[in-house]
């Protein structure tokens, strides 16, 4: 696969389950500290702190409005103007980051972005912009990476001028809380051993070691108690030190400011201006690293490192140019293009018939802005980790036809064209998304070009692809294996990585034969036409015995692409753990014998996928809905007639066995919520239950599965986008026709959510963490919209006071949150610690303490108190979809509930208004005297049989709507 340019590695506070998962930043003066010299005219009116207005460009079906500021001070900020967004969001990006860590104070970048979230002179309290945020709907988080530290936030619109007089005192009056200078390293302390496990760090760990270490991205950016402990008498403390690196590195002039809401322009202008020109204005530049990645001369290079994880994997690294100094070209993209292609004769292709790699991946990572580097990474299976020669053989083959066959126009050409659809039919995603995507790339990109940088290619430049091809070349080639049984001779400092240098081997390996280049996409959309269709909500198009399709034409994203779901059920799909590991089979079958084949149809925007589930198997395609047809009509008849054979069942089978056999490394708290979940859902089978099913099946009990689950099913089908009726009923029609379905509905099994006993004891996870973990949860009475409406209020009001409280105050771990966590539409609250130093008895007695007190503070409440929780509660239930795909599965969840009227959420979002005070304090004692499940973990507990402990467990009532 092509690799997008890969994330930059991030670190912050605090663990958000939505998406991202870091944090904030800032900066200011202390009193009694020499203050910044702010400009003579800080005070001026709005519009005279604004210095240039102009505009970037945007595709042109895009109906948002944008304007670019220039603050006198220096400060940039994107304006975006979305009248129809219910969300207003804010990302502040300051160009300084690990980078720029002392040598004697690794991680203090990082640290600083903490010690910014606790109190700033107008707001004073640890907590007054997390609980502003909370109460008003909103999230919060920040990262740190190698050259910015970026701070982000949403919150309903109404609420957003509050939220920037708190978030904009970051950056003007923090008080770098000295109070909270100690638990704050332990909570970066706490982190850092949270993510010690994790092999994406420790191989960065070993490949810092290998590049030059001069080049300041190599350092360690985390931090620990070691590298921020407590300066000696005679130096200056670690809490000056910090204003230090603030007042020498945060300025005006290397921050920039997007801000997504459905405000006017004119009216964000003014928020901004108001709030943001007072920023000190220091002169500063964004720092530029001279130093190179890899040192002259250290090259070629062969490295082994010990993974964690049973995964073996292959990085081929070349140093070259950081490409985004050419992004109106993308020299590297193209050739990434091409190696990573996985079509017929591609690299990939030939690998994977080999029988040695079963992934790759192409790109560029670990740029610096100067430097880079190319990287084909491959996921090897055991054959392939014993013939990394021959790979690597095979690699420089592709390379070199590239040189010879591959340069020419037309397929850039392609490439560019496919770029420009996707501009100009683009999806941005939500408010919060916007804005972090748009604050990073004001940081890096002229501001016409914030919008259009990533799809622009302004014209075929073989003289510059080949100056990136030329550094692709043996000589200049860093080799890194990864793989369990590597033993190494050294370890890397922070995260304790066993790795060696290797010895190259005589140059006699010889390339696998059958590499090819790609010919011209066959599956590029040429109809691009916009329907003007749209309606309120799906309708029942057809049903028939076995089969019910559902349509809902949309037109609201601009987009002519259409969403298909099709669920292929079978009574026995999870009736126990071997058949839900041959439903996984089957669709993990389907999805890698079309892989060649359908390559190039995800390309050009051609989504195919299935995933098995509960009830049996989805088939997903999402795409242009010029050409799906033919997608569809393909994955059914590979479904129904297609070879299964065996090379095909061994790796699929082997990736699943990976992943079973790999999740007890995962982070444990995600370890944590599946337990939970195995024991509270029927069926929901154990990694390990089906690691054991999968050992003992053949490809022929696949081949049989088959054609035993195809001969007995209920199919429910439901199409959304840019399509009308006529065309859904034909291609709905067309499927059903071929997996001709018989089921009637009430013979497929329900996913049920169990009821928590007395006899349920606490449960411990398969895992092999070094932390505790303590998850507890609170379990509403019964499935009722009125269960559900208060603890989902409940949870608003409870979410900051548990953060507070047991991680800022009380430090017991960097994984801590407390909020609504239904399973299915069972109600639930989820409180939740992870620590490196307290044991599982001393977070429950933690816990317990809080839940206590709690109650106090909920007989203090009125209604006035928690109305906004309530709003907060509200809207987020109401959130308009931001992307086509995040509508289709909405929808397509509300189908599988049963919920054919589509008006759930909206009924459960008026039982949260008239949810009251005395509701929740009626509810509350209920819920802390019925039972609750515990799942805990200290290092050295054995793992429960969860599948055995609550086998008896009974369904939860659905209760009374």
């Amino acid at each position: 696969m092509l690799m997008p340019r890969p994330p930059l590695h991030w670190s912050g506070c605090r663990y958000l389950p939505n998406w991202f998962a870091s944090l904030l930043l800032a900066g200011f003066l202390l009193p009694g500290l020499t203050q910044a010299q702010q400009p003579d005219d800080a005070d001026a009116a709005p519009e005279e702190a604004v210095d240039e207005v102009v505009l970037p460009h945007v595709s042109p079906h895009d109906s948002r409005d944008y304007r670019v500021l220039l603050l006198e001070n220096g400060l940039t900020a994107l304006l975006v103007s979305d009248p129809e967004a219910d969300q207003a969001a804010a990302s502040m990006n300051v160009g300084v980051g690990s980078a720029q860590d002392p040598d004697d104070l690794a991680g203090l970048a990082h640290f600083l972005e903490h010690m910014l979230f606790l109190g700033t002179e107008p707001y004073p309290e640890a907590d007054a912009y997390q609980e502003y945020l909370q109460r008003h709907g909103g999230s919060h988080n920040a990262f740190t990476a190698p050259q910015d530290t970026n701070y982000f936030f949403d919150i309903e619109p109404e609420a957003l001028p509050g939220a920037l007089d708190r978030f904009s005192q970051f950056f003007l009056s923090p008080l770098f809380n000295a109070e909270k200078l100690e638990s704050e390293r332990n909570i970066v302390h706490s982190e850092y051993m949270s993510r010690i496990r994790d092999d994406g760090r420790r191989e960065n760990d070993v490949l810092n070691q290998v590049l030059n270490r001069d080049n300041p991205t190599t350092g360690f950016s985390v931090g620990s108690r070691e590298t921020l402990a407590d300066r000696p008498e005679d130096e200056p403390s670690l809490r000056q030190r910090v204003i230090e690196f603030y007042q020498s590195h945060y300025d005006a002039n290397v921050m920039h400011l997007a801000l997504v809401a459905p405000q006017p322009l004119d009216e964000l202008e003014a928020m901004v201006a108001e709030r943001f020109s007072g920023i000190a204005d220091r002169d500063l530049e964004r720092p530029v690293i001279e130093e190179p990645l890899v040192r002259e001369g250290s090259l070629p290079r062969l490295v082994e490192l010990q993974s964690v994880r049973d995964s073996r994997q292959v990085s081929f690294m070349f140093p070259v140019p950081d490409p985004i100094q050419h992004y109106r070209h993308k020299p590297a993209d193209f050739i990434a293009h091409l190696l990573g292609h996985e079509g017929e004769g591609s690299l990939f292709a030939v690998l994977r018939e080999a029988g040695l790699a079963d992934g790759l991946s192409a790109g560029v990572g670990r740029g610096d802005e100067r430097h880079a580097l190319f990287t084909v990474s491959v996921s090897l299976t055991p054959a392939g980790a014993e013939r990394l020669d021959e790979i690597q053989a095979t690699l420089f083959a592709a390379i070199e036809q590239i040189r010879e066959q591959g340069l020419e126009e037309w397929r850039y050409a392609e490439q560019a064209q496919l770029a420009e659809q996707e501009f100009r039919f683009q999806q941005h995603g939500s408010t919060l998304q916007s804005a972090m995507r748009l604050a990073m790339n004001l940081a890096r990109f002229p501001m016409e070009d914030v919008q259009y940088a990533a799809y622009r290619m302004d014209g075929f430049n073989r003289e510059l692809i080949d100056e990136y091809l030329d550094a692709l070349r043996p000589e200049s080639l860093l080799r890194v294996y990864s793989g369990p049984e590597v033993e190494g001779e050294r370890t890397s400092p922070w995260f304790d990585t066993p790795w060696r240098d290797v010895e190259p081997a005589a140059a006699t390996a010889q390339p696998l034969a059958g590499l090819s280049l790609p010919g011209p996409n066959p599956f590029i959309a040429e109809d691009v036409t916009l329907l003007d269709e749209q309606d309120e909500r799906p309708e029942q198009l057809l049903e028939a015995p076995g089969f019910e399709l559902w349509h809902m034409a949309d037109s609201s994203f601009n987009t002519p692409k259409v969403e298909w779901r099709f669920s292929l059920q079978n009574p026995q799909a999870s009736s126990n753990p071997r058949h839900a590991v041959l439903a996984d089979l089957l669709a993990g079958w389907l999805d890698d014998s079309l892989n060649e084949e359908f390559y190039a149809a995800r390309l050009a925007g051609h989504d195919a996928e299935a995933y098995a589930h509960a009830r049996g198997i989805t088939l997903a395609f999402s795409g242009w809905r010029d050409r799906q047809e033919r997608v569809m009509r393909r994955t059914l008849e590979q479904l129904l007639e297609g070879d299964i054979d065996e090379a095909n069942f061994e790796r699929v089978r082997y990736r699943l066995q990976r992943e079973w056999r790999n999740a007890p490394q995962a982070a444990l708290f995600r370890q944590g919520h599946r337990t939970l979940a195995e024991a509270l859902l029927r069926p929901h089978w154990p990694t390990r239950s089906l690691l054991e099913a999968s050992r003992e099946l053949t490809v022929d009990d696949l081949r049989d599965f088959r054609r035993e689950f195809l001969g007995e099913l209920r199919l429910q089908a439901l199409a959304i986008g840019n399509l009308d009726a006529k065309l859904a009923r034909r291609e709905g029609q067309l499927v059903a026709e071929m997996l001709a379905p018989t089921l009637p509905r009430e013979a497929i099994p329900d996913l049920t959510p169990l009821r928590i006993d007395d006899e349920l004891p606490t449960l411990h996870p398969l895992t092999t963490r070094e932390e505790s973990l303590v998850l507890r949860y609170l379990q509403g009475e019964d499935r009722s919209l009125d269960a559900q409406a208060r603890l989902s209020v409940l949870g608003q009001v409870i979410d900051t006071p548990f953060y507070q409280r047991l991680r800022t105050e009380e430090q017991l771990g960097y994984v801590v949150s407390a909020g609504y966590s239904p399973l299915l539409d069972a109600p639930g609250l989820n409180l939740l610690v992870q620590s490196p130093d307290a044991t599982s008895a001393e977070i429950q007695a933690h816990i317990d303490a809080f839940l206590d007190e709690f109650g106090q503070r909920l007989a203090e409440m009125d209604d006035a108190d928690l109305a906004p929780y309530r709003q907060a509660v509200h809207d987020s239930l109401l959130q308009r979809d931001t992307s086509l795909s995040g509508l289709t599965n909405r929808l397509w969840r509300a189908l599988s509930f049963g919920d054919t009227e589509f008006d759930r959420r909206e009924r459960l979002a008026q039982r949260v208004l008239a949810v009251t005070a005395d509701d929740l304090r009626e509810t509350w004692p209920r819920l802390l005297e019925s039972p609750s499940a515990i799942v805990a973990y200290d290092p050295g507990d054995e793992p429960s049989d969860v599948a055995a402990l609550s086998r008896h467990l009974e369904p939860l009532p659905e209760g009374e709507d």
